[in-house]
């Protein structure tokens, strides 16, 4: 995609991160940005923002886990703007523990928010970029879904699922002939609010969360403090708009030589080796 301009993105997760971001990196190329977030508050102070950047903006309360709401969304998107060429499957949250300590309650917010959302997002919003010359989907990853470090089985499996599903989209456009093209974001440590993701987690999922935080321990506080010192988001979605210009499917926003790579090619020698895995991702 070459021409940004009157175009329409429409971004989950857009009040904050790499979402937001993203919303400033495609208004500042004179796109109409569609934000999608499930905090009422967060998303009424990011469209402001957005518009004091001139950018035209539209904010709906969306909660990816529900199907009906990710189409409530498309459907807003296409009534405001008419049409949808750019869409980023970008909310996600984090969830830690122990794989069989991790209560059952995490394990559905998770995989709800991070690889359900991404379903309901292709669903709703597939159909609507096949109507065009040029379209783009991008779908959140992480690094996360191609390495497998632990105190974080859930997340793991959520984001190792977006990435097959995603090269699942890309054979299957390439198969069908259609024009749209597909990006997978892996991002390493970044900056956003995900260590805090809790504070949008259903209360019908919020069971045994003091057992949660217990068996998390340090590990948190440890995480916290990687995302702290991670990736300005407005760097992440450089990366992204330069991959939607060039129709490049990965989306890797750290260097060969960073700890996320090293892992990722250790993991790629121990598959060819048939040897055992061996990770560090803490430093």
């Amino acid at each position: 995609m070459q021409n940004f301009e009157g175009r329409v993105a429409v971004i989950t997760g857009g009040a904050s991160g790499i979402g937001l971001a993203l919303a400033k990196r495609f208004g500042s190329e004179g796109c109409k940005v569609v934000l999608g977030d499930v905090q009422t508050d967060a998303l009424a102070e990011a469209v402001k923002q957005l518009e004091s950047l001139g950018i035209e903006v539209v904010g709906v309360v969306t909660d990816v886990v529900d199907a009906a709401s990710m189409q409530a969304l498309a459907d807003a998107a296409t009534a405001r703007f008419g049409a949808v060429h750019i869409f980023c499957n970008n909310a996600g949250v984090g969830g830690g523990g122990l794989s069989w300590e991790s209560p059952l309650s995490t394990w559905e917010w998770v995989i709800g928010v991070n690889l359900w959302g991404v379903i309901h997002g292709i669903r709703a919003f597939v159909p609507l970029l096949l109507q065009h010359d040029e379209a783009h989907i991008v779908n959140t990853a992480s690094v996360a879904g191609l390495v497998a470090a632990p105190m974080m089985g859930a997340y793991n499996a959520s984001k190792h699922a977006v990435v097959a599903l995603s090269e699942t989209l890309h054979h299957e456009f390439a198969l069908t002939g259609t024009n749209a093209k597909v990006s997978v974001l892996c991002p390493g440590w970044v900056r956003t609010n995900i260590a805090t993701s809790e504070r949008n987690r259903p209360e019908d999922l919020r069971d045994d969360q003091e057992t949660e935080a217990q068996a998390q321990g340090d590990m948190a506080q440890v995480l916290a403090s990687m995302i702290d010192n991670g990736m300005d988001p407005d760097a992440v979605a450089e990366r992204v708009f330069q991959a939607i210009r060039d129709e490049q499917f990965w989306v890797l926003t750290h260097d060969d030589n960073d700890m996320w790579m090293h892992a990722v090619n250790a993991r790629l020698d121990s598959t060819r080796n048939r040897t055992n895995p061996a990770l560090n991702l803490l430093g």
